[in-house]
């Protein structure tokens, strides 16, 4: 059994082994923690250059060390000189990644040291070469990446994604967005412009060969389109959702104050202050809309749709009720509620065509659409005093008319003059169009509008007068005087519904014409330049029925018919040649009335009239 001390105690033998062993093992571990210090302080000098938190001259002392170790490693000719490889492994990383560092900083010296490196080590072309080929490439790749549509576009995007801010910013002010983009385009256009222009002045031959070679290959984005692919169009698609969200805040803010001014339940129009904060809100927005043709565009339908909303809001106030179209008694209420709506609608739009006359390059497309849009207005205005016309045209009608209740049938007096200087009816009619204009048409503010409507009805009263006219029988000497003083007296009648009665244009010239004729025999009447021209043959043919005896029944007595139901059946076939048939079956009627009670003559006028009817259904074919 072993004692302590033989156990503790390690035999001799082994001893000159364990210590040479434990040599050997303190040797490996003190190479293996060199290199791994080493490779410690390279790692630390990487980090130190990427991040560039190196102590101030750092990177100097370290290209001086560099340097003079290059030169060391050159020694004389009459040295041997140390390996190439060893010198790269030695050398190369470091001044390489200093090169590096110092170039995008633009310090000359240490530039210049590292270059100086390079060139002891015989590496200075090639590593000249690999830099500015590296920055071609990068250069390249930016420029690819800087105008490509697809990548201008994208960031726009993933920004707006990321920040509600921005978002918000985009939409609020995107006719701003919408600038620079369109000003980002014309840059774009114009570099390109430009480096054609370059390549095509400055150019070598073997560059500009080149150069035609490459757009054989590749089109220019920015100068020409191609079928299915709008670089420009791409670009503004871009900010499609900004713009949608842009159009309707802008269709909301118009449509604010008209819903503001048009309260549910109420029954009056907007004041002139309500109108023209709604008149400066359009304005508002297509001057801010006009940096761009399709936003000016898309802002003018939001227009259109508001005077469309006001359209409707006023329709609703009018009133349509039967005291809307009297005209016996003074303005009632609703007459008035219906003037001011009228007036309204006038003020707008007369305001958003001087919104749009003041616009500068307003597009003809916006133009159209807002235009479309107020001529919905202006319909509607007529609509509103369309029932009013209406009323006052069948009083007029029923006025006129009452002439067959007059005696026209005496002869002249002995003083050659007429007993009154016009009819009754002629007094009335024009105490009714002078009393119709100051109670109710003075009210409207819109003269023109008014009078565009009102010289119709001044025609057409021209139009019932002279018809009625050529129908009164008999119609006797005296008569004719006090017809003709009444011809001069509807000039007078009529002249409150127009600026000027002779505006009436072929109205006016049928009155001046018709009055010479009462007085002219049958066949001056036939023979007149006025004929067929300016008087309808049906009128001249349906006067001679006048000068005939009563044998020779007019149309309407043949068909046993009142004058005003004639007349209605005149206005139901405005053609000639409807009413020259009328006219030949009563001709006829009469011949086979002559036959039957075997007459030897026809009257004196007959023939005449047949001949007119001839040549009135010649120029019809």
């Amino acid at each position: 059994m072993m004692t302590d001390t033989e156990v503790l105690t390690p035999k001799t033998t082994f001893l000159p082994a364990l210590l040479c062993e434990t040599s050997v093992v303190s040797k490996m571990e003190k190479k293996a923690k060199e290199k791994k210090k080493k490779r410690k302080d390279y790692r630390n000098f990487e980090e130190r250059s990427r991040t560039r938190k190196v102590p101030a001259g750092y990177a100097e002392q370290q290209l001086i060390k560099l340097f003079e170790l290059s030169l060391f490693l050159l020694p004389p000719k009459s040295l041997k000189p140390m390996n190439t490889n060893t010198r790269f492994v030695l050398i190369w990383p470091f001044a390489s990644k200093m090169l590096k560092l110092n170039l995008p900083l633009s310090s000359p010296t240490q530039v210049g040291t590292a270059l100086q490196v390079f060139y002891n080590l015989g590496t200075l072309k090639d590593t000249i070469a690999n830099v500015v080929d590296g920055y071609c490439t990068a250069l390249e790749e930016n420029i690819k990446n800087a105008l490509d549509i697809k990548v201008l576009t994208q960031p726009s995007q993933t920004v707006a994604r990321a920040s509600m801010f921005l978002k918000q910013a985009f939409e609020g002010e995107y006719p701003k967005l919408l600038r620079l983009y369109n000003d980002l385009w014309k840059r774009l256009q114009q570099y390109s412009q430009n480096i054609q222009r370059n390549f095509n002045t400055s150019g070598s031959t073997d560059l500009f060969a080149e150069l035609q070679q490459m757009e054989e290959d590749t089109q220019d984005i920015f100068m020409q389109k191609k079928q299915d692919y709008d670089p420009e169009k791409a670009l503004k698609d871009s900010l499609q959702q900004y713009e949608a969200a842009y159009l309707s805040k802008s269709l909301s803010r118009l449509f604010d104050p008209i819903n503001l001014v048009f309260p549910p339940g109420g029954r009056n129009p907007p004041s002139s202050d309500e109108l023209d904060s709604i008149i400066k809100t359009i304005a508002s927005e297509l001057n801010v809309a006009a940096v761009d043709p399709d936003l000016s565009l898309a802002v003018s339908k939001n227009v259109a749709k508001t005077i469309q909303l006001y359209g409707v809001k006023s329709e609703q106030l009018l009133s349509t009720q039967g005291d809307a179209s009297q005209v016996i008694g003074p303005l009632t209420e609703g007459q008035r509620r219906n003037v001011a709506v009228v007036n309204s609608l006038y003020k707008l739009h007369q305001s958003v065509l001087k919104v749009i006359a003041n616009q500068s390059s307003f597009p003809a497309a916006a133009e159209q659409t807002i235009t479309a849009a107020l001529k919905t207005v202006h319909d509607l205005m007529g609509s509103a005093v369309q029932p009013l016309l209406n009323s006052v045209g069948d009083s007029v009608e029923a006025i006129i008319i009452t002439m067959h209740q007059e005696d026209f049938s005496g002869s002249l007096s002995s003083a050659g003059k007429p007993d009154v200087p016009c009819s009754l009816y002629m007094k009335e009619l024009q105490g009714f169009i002078a009393r119709v204009m100051s109670d109710y048409f003075r009210h409207f503010e819109c003269f023109d509008f008014v009078f565009d409507n009102t010289e119709a009805m001044a025609q057409r009263a021209i139009e019932l007068f002279i018809r009625n006219a050529s129908l009164i029988r008999p119609l006797g000497e005296g008569g004719k005087m006090r017809l003709a003083a009444d011809f001069a007296q509807m000039e007078l009648a009529v002249a409150p519904l127009c600026r000027r009665v002779s505006d009436l244009g072929k109205s006016y010239r049928q009155l001046r014409s018709f009055r010479p004729l009462l007085f002219q025999t049958s066949e001056h009447i036939a023979n007149s330049p006025a004929l067929g021209e300016v008087i309808p043959f049906s009128i001249i043919l349906q006067f001679l029925f006048t000068r005939a005896p009563p044998e020779l029944k007019s149309p309407f007595q043949r068909a046993e018919w009142s004058i005003a139901r004639y007349s209605q059946w005149l206005d139901d076939h405005p053609s000639e040649k409807d009413r020259l048939a009328l006219i030949r079956g009563a001709l006829e009627a009469y011949v086979q009335s002559v036959r039957t009670r075997e007459g030897k003559e026809f009257a004196p006028v007959y023939p005449i009239m047949v001949q007119l009817l001839q040549k009135a259904m010649a120029t019809l074919q």
